[in-house]
């Protein structure tokens, strides 16, 4: 697989197959992934990839306060920003609707809706879960390295025939995921990242994710 294909083909994926994923194939992705480019070579990004055992108990953990609602959410950063509006808005929303309408679950279907939010916090039945976090003085230039980092990990693993999916979702319970896992406290949790094999059967790897025109991101001078 080239780049261009590993790019074309990458897509955010919420329906995992339960193959177990061999730790060599991850640690050689993560290996590879050390070459991303940073700011000064500073390298901001940490993480912790779990499976088996740990994974269960960390899912385990975070259902037993999802019934709470927005009263355990602590992020430690702003997911989306307050003033969110015009096409980044309409991307953001269009998008949720795209994946519930493949599913067939209406917007009056509250209690559907939220078993699909719920998905989320199994990391989508995904086998594997990476966990990103970053000293808390990093700043943004830091946190686009990691974004680098990130893209590089996911392009890599469909070189291997795997798939991802980045989730910032995992911010809101960030106190259970540091009550399962070592991450020091003088770090930001950033996301998580599932990564397993794809379910090609399920609609929701399926549904069109429409892309703007370049002409609405880029301008070109002096060509």
């Amino acid at each position: 697989m080239d780049v261009s294909q590993a790019v074309e083909t990458r897509r955010s994926i919420r329906a995992f197959l339960p193959d177990a994923i061999d730790r060599t194939v991850i640690e050689r992705v993560l290996e590879k992934a050390q070459r991303s480019p940073s700011g000064g070579n500073t390298q901001p990004w940490h993480a912790v990839v779990i499976a088996g055992e740990p994974l269960k108990r960390l899912v385990a953990e975070t259902a037993k306060v999802i019934p709470e609602g927005t009263k355990s959410h602590a992020p430690e950063y702003n997911i989306y920003p307050p003033e969110l509006d015009g096409a980044y808005a309409e991307r953001r929303f269009g998008v949720g609707e795209a994946m519930y309408a493949a599913l067939n679950i209406p917007r009056e279907d509250k209690k559907g809706r939220l078993s699909r939010f719920m998905a989320n916090f199994r990391a989508f039945d995904a086998p594997v879960l990476m966990l990103v976090h970053t000293p808390r003085y990093m700043g943004p230039p830091q946190w686009s390295d990691i974004g680098m980092w990130l893209q590089t990990v996911m392009l890599l693993l469909r070189e291997e025939g795997l798939d991802s999916c980045a989730q910032e979702a995992w911010a809101i319970y960030q106190k259970q995921i540091r009550a399962c896992v070592d991450i020091p406290e003088d770090h930001v949790f950033f996301c998580g990242l599932s990564i397993g094999k794809r379910d090609e059967s399920d609609p929701i790897n399926a549904f069109p994710v429409p892309r703007a025109p370049l002409s609405e991101a880029v301008r070109f001078e002096g060509f």
